[in-house]
């Protein structure tokens, strides 16, 4: 069974910084596109970053994406945090292959929560 398993999230003050992992299991990080999204209460999840170096505007410079094959593992290491990076952050694998359909797997998130 896939598994994607978030860690790191936290409380920090604003300007701290942050890093989150993604520890996946039944799948190989390196065989999937990997990414990070978040999500806002009442809000839509929206994308934060990706393995093919896409950055949201809103976190361009401050966050690095990062993946480790022999770990099976990919990071999100966030800097210069402020109150409006407050969300839950989740873990994506997805997939699109031409004989066995496409996949997308999500973690069930990681709270980040930015405040004085």
């Amino acid at each position: 069974q896939v598994q994607l398993v978030e860690s790191g999230g936290g409380s920090v003050q604003p300007g701290g910084s942050l890093t989150l992992g993604c520890a996946a299991s039944g799948i190989r990080v390196s065989a999937y596109g990997m990414a990070w999204y978040r999500q806002i209460p009442g809000y839509e999840r929206e994308f934060v970053a990706s393995m093919n170096g896409r950055y949201a505007d809103s976190v361009k410079g401050r966050v690095t994406i990062s993946r480790d094959n022999d770990k099976n593992m990919v990071f999100l290491q966030m800097t210069n945090l402020n109150p409006d990076d407050t969300a839950r952050y989740f873990c994506n694998a997805h997939r699109l292959a031409l004989f066995v359909g496409s996949e997308d797997y999500w973690g069930q998130g990681t709270q980040v929560t930015v405040s004085s």
